[in-house]
């Protein structure tokens, strides 16, 4: 498969998503009677899903009839704006918001459906295939979200998200034709892995924001360094498998990359979080532990289940590395819930497993 570089609108393009990403985190800041009510965790879900879905959208496009020309510049650019429309409008009170939020979000999907159905006219054989039947089921999904504007109740956030779930569907249900023309699987992992390092920025920049020690704060500099060497290890453990581990000449539609990080970032966002909150004393205790735990335990049955078909043959885990590490993280946990441990212990932990994490992986 022939070589395709990431441009550099592309990567200015993530940017643009990066700041999406962390107004949607902050939902995951909001603390009542220490603990995050449940209807926040469900309305940061709703948010980050179509975020998501429409930089995932438009990356396809791009891997599959990406040009770096003036046409393909144009319709990127004017994504950017629907995509700060939409992050305008993405708060805790989603009510006061919903119809920037619909544009924005409506604005994505149509250019990237519109695209796909501008280059099957000049498209021949299975790739004029492809980019029709993306072009064309594409607009089940975005009309139905479309038509949520007719209503002011609830229902209309069942229009909006079923026409979301649709629209996600389209690729799985199309797999008979996108195999035809796989993706480029070294440009796919590329654009994930660019975004995923953004993110993982992100999370040290607004982990580090609130660890702010004081001279002779001992606690706050140690907690520091240790949430520092946590984020280290889950970077480690991350790109060495993308870059040394991942054979990126298979011929794959790549729908376990794509859906699966959709779970990574979230719980990169989770756990940027609920380092923030346990340092702060804002949550108690056995919620932080589980909200914490929880999320990294989402964290590495993600990274583990996205990347494992496409590993090396020789580097593919045995099922005794997956339940030698899940017994690991069932300790620490059972640990520090029998023994009420400082928050320091709590993230050094997590730090610990993530360094064997890394270890037993990147071997």
């Amino acid at each position: 498969m022939a070589e395709k570089k990431v441009t550099w609108l592309e990567l200015f393009y993530d940017l643009i998503y990066v700041a999406a990403v962390a107004t949607t985190t902050h939902v995951l800041l909001q603390v009542e009677a220490k603990h995050i009510p449940i209807e926040y965790l469900f309305k940061y879900v709703l948010m980050f899903i179509p975020v998501w879905w429409s930089w995932v959208g438009q990356t396809l496009f791009i891997n599959r009839f990406g040009q770096d020309i003036l046409n393909q510049r144009i319709y990127m650019i004017v994504q950017m704006v629907f995509v700060l429309i939409m992050t305008s409008s993405l708060s805790s009170n989603f009510d006061l918001y919903y119809y920037a939020f619909l544009i924005g979000y409506i604005g994505l999907r149509s250019l990237t459906a519109i695209q796909y159905l501008v280059v099957q006219k000049k498209e021949t054989g299975d790739r004029k295939l492809v980019a029709h039947y993306l072009g064309t089921r594409f607009w089940i999904g975005i009309l139905i979200s479309a038509s949520s504007i007719f209503f002011d109740s609830w229902f209309r956030y069942i229009l909006l998200y079923l026409g979301i779930f649709v629209d996600i569907l389209v690729p799985i249900f199309g797999r008979k034709y996108l195999i035809k023309m796989p993706t480029n699987l070294a440009h796919l992992l590329e654009r994930f892995a660019s975004l995923t390092l953004i993110l993982f920025g992100e999370l040290i920049v607004s982990t580090l924001s609130v660890l702010q020690p004081h001279r002779g704060d001992w606690n706050s500099i140690l907690f520091s360094v240790t949430s520092f060497i946590l984020i280290l290890s889950m970077w480690w453990q991350y790109f060495d498998n993308v870059e040394k581990k991942v054979n990126k000449s298979i011929g794959t539609v790549g729908h376990a990359i794509i859906y699966g990080h959709l779970f990574i970032l979230m719980s990169l966002s989770m756990i940027a979080a609920s380092i923030k909150l346990i340092f702060l004393n804002d949550i108690s205790y056995f919620f932080g532990l589980t909200y914490i735990y929880g999320s990294a335990f989402l964290y590495f049955i993600a990274t583990t289940l996205t990347f494992h078909q496409y590993r090396y043959e020789q580097h593919k885990y045995k099922k005794y590395h997956f339940f030698l590490l899940t017994g690991l993280l069932a300790i620490l946990v059972a640990f520090s819930l029998i023994v009420t441990v400082p928050n320091l212990v709590l993230v050094g932990e997590l730090a610990l497993f993530f360094m064997i994490y890394a270890k037993v992986t990147t071997m």
